[in-house]
């Protein structure tokens, strides 16, 4: 750490003069390594690398993987951790961009799903402030629709409501003049994505006005996410990504070249936005070199590495819904040569698995092994001894339910995860899932496995070796909070992970304590909101830990984030026509912790709020 830390200090000083630091860490003698751990050399050579070719100590922190090839990868999709029902088809290329159909069968939307893909010769972060800007002038440069905008609202700085009218001279059937009001919620993820969501509201400060005929837009997303530049290159580039859903009126006729009258219509002018933001950006070179000097240029305030082996890069009010495939895995050459000539192996490696894909088999948990103590007599769980508030699913059409899936929807970390970065299948969860609480409060409750109602505090449940409390707490008029009881049969072994997890520090749980979501079935805008990539929980938001006799609790504050606070509130919007699975892993960073294994899943079936049981403190 020592080592690591010189570095980063000597490459802020020389970038805080204005100057370069390229030639300051240039040889391999300047970073004494000698006498430190194998991981230190690589975080120490790594950022050595990164300053050399001009690029800043701060992208050591932004690192997103350089291989993109992955499940659901090929087309512009998020290569999350759970498996997407999605089937994205390329129909019609235009203007630099590619358009796409889900031909995907789905049963809860009406219309049809598609997105415009294109690559924006510019920084995420320049594309996505030119789309939240509402100037007038900037607008007309690029956007056919929805330029003349004005803001009506603005909420915790990740929410806002405007305003919008348009000329019905441009698209010709319209007669009169129209007027729009749409919602845009947008987050950031950990590896440097944005994703913003537009929905059609409605609004007491702007209500329907004489001389305007009030339209209402198509929901849509946008998703700007950073692609990486070869080796030594200064120029920023990002996948922009629009998708909205449209009637089938039309569209089905102009896929396939036919005259139609879907070019003089409002979904056509939404999907143009993706190539006018692409040619605006083309056309104004300003932008490209502001993306290009925030990719050079090292500010020593985005730069917060603590001596703590555990506490990461400073969280802004951020709700990490995506953790980048490397996020935490480190070449170990030392010499560039040998590196490139691994990328290349490792390339061959992804494409293979990419094209295996959904035919991989389940990956047995040889992870979870080594976690219990095989040395006891596995213990007998007898569910009925364990009744919950929210009751057990019959099977899949049930509602207002809870299952236990496999880990078969989830990717997780490999044996050689740190080498190649593969993910493989998830196999069945470690721990058995007990009941589930649905509950509502009138206070967030912290230390429920301390009530006297709680099972744990029960005789049956005070003779299981091991029990998991996972305690969401969910932020809403009233609030509630789900309960999960995850239980082993064996004592955990203290010299696993997860003994390491169970018996560790708070900054240890923290870093390690990661969900997966996945939404099986529900409105693919929630499905956009919620994503399926994993996030480290005690990075995003607030949790407390509670560890006596044999429990551990998790109190999980997702209120104390704001953004979170608005996704959770998009889901409870739509809870009653939704599923979804949460797979609970301790994340895996040494290669002697791998191949991560799933310590537990839920399944959330269609959840009804009425239901829930009110728990007074």
């Amino acid at each position: 750490m020592e080592a690591f830390d010189h570095a980063k200090q000597q490459a802020e000083y020389e970038l805080s003069r204005g100057g370069s630091a390229r030639n300051k860490l240039s040889m391999e003698t300047e970073i004494t390594l000698e006498g430190h751990r194998h991981r230190v050399r690589r975080y120490a050579h790594e950022l050595k690398k990164l300053i050399r070719i001009g690029q800043g100590p701060e992208m050591l922190l932004r690192k997103s993987s350089r291989l993109g090839i992955g499940v659901g990868g090929n087309n512009g999709g998020d290569g999350g951790d759970a498996i997407e029902a999605n089937e994205w088809k390329c129909i019609r290329t235009m203007n630099g961009i590619r358009i796409f159909e889900d031909v995907a069968e789905s049963k809860m939307r009406k219309g049809v799903l598609v997105k415009s893909v294109g690559v924006v010769d510019a920084s995420a972060d320049t594309v996505f402030e030119v789309l939240l800007n509402l100037e007038r002038q900037r607008r007309y440069e690029w956007d056919p629709f929805t330029s003349d905008l004005e803001l009506v609202e603005s909420y915790d700085g990740h929410y806002d409501v405007v305003y919008g009218t348009y000329d019905p001279k441009y698209l010709t059937r319209w007669q009169s003049k129209r007027d729009f009001v749409f919602s845009r919620q947008w987050f950031h993820a950990q590896d440097g994505t944005y994703t913003i969501l537009q929905l059609p509201v409605a609004h007491k400060k702007r209500p329907p006005i004489s001389g305007y005929r009030r339209t209402t837009l198509n929901p849509s997303t946008w998703e700007i996410r950073s692609i990486n530049t070869p080796m030594g290159t200064n120029i920023a580039k990002c996948l922009v990504t629009q998708i909205l859903e449209i009637h089938e009126v039309g569209w089905t006729r102009w896929k396939n070249n036919h005259c139609s009258k879907f070019e003089k219509t409002i979904p056509y002018a939404l999907m143009c936005q993706v190539s006018g933001l692409k040619e605006y950006i083309e056309a104004n070179p300003s932008l490209k070199v502001q993306s290009s000097m925030a990719v050079v240029q090292s500010k020593v305030s985005d730069v917060s590495i603590s001596n703590s082996e555990y506490e990461e890069q400073d969280v802004r009010d951020e709700f990490y819904d995506a953790i980048s495939a490397d996020s935490s895995s480190e070449e170990e050459e030392s010499d560039d040569e040998e590196l490139d000539h691994q990328v290349a192996k490792v390339r061959l490696k992804n494409v293979s698995w990419a094209i295996a894909g959904f035919a991989m088999k389940k990956s047995l948990v040889v992870g979870a092994s080594k976690e219990l103590d095989a040395n006891i007599a596995p213990a007998p769980i007898d569910l009925s001894n364990f009744p919950g508030s929210l009751r057990k699913g019959k099977d899949d059409s049930d509602t207002n339910c809870w299952a236990s899936p496999s880990g078969a929807g989830f990717m997780i970390r490999g044996k050689n995860y740190l080498k190649d970065n593969t993910k493989v299948i998830g196999g069945d969860p470690l721990l058995k899932l007990l009941a589930v609480d649905w509950l509502k409060v009138d206070e967030k409750i912290d230390r429920i496995a301390l009530h006297p109602k709680c099972l744990v505090q029960s005789e049956a449940g005070k003779k299981l070796p091991f029990i998991l409390v996972i305690n969401l707490q969910i932020p809403a008029r009233p609030n509630y909070s789900l309960v999960m009881y995850y239980a082993s049969d064996r004592p955990v072994n203290k010299d696993s992970l997860l003994g390491k997890f169970v018996d560790g520090s708070d900054a240890f749980r923290d870093s390690r304590f990661k969900l997966i979501p996945s939404i099986v079935e529900g409105y693919w805008m929630v499905k956009r909101a919620v994503g399926t990539k994993a996030c480290l929980l005690g990075k995003a938001v607030t949790c407390k830990y509670l560890r006596q006799d044999n429990f551990l609790e998790i109190d999980v504050d997702i209120g104390s984030s704001s953004v979170a606070r608005s996704v959770i509130g998009l889901v409870l919007g739509y809870v009653t026509s939704i599923v979804v699975d949460l797979a609970i892993l301790v994340e895996a960073k040494e290669e002697s912790d791998l191949p991560e294994y799933i310590l537990g899943t839920v399944r959330l079936n269609r959840l009804t709020p009425d239901s829930a049981l009110h728990f007074g403190a």
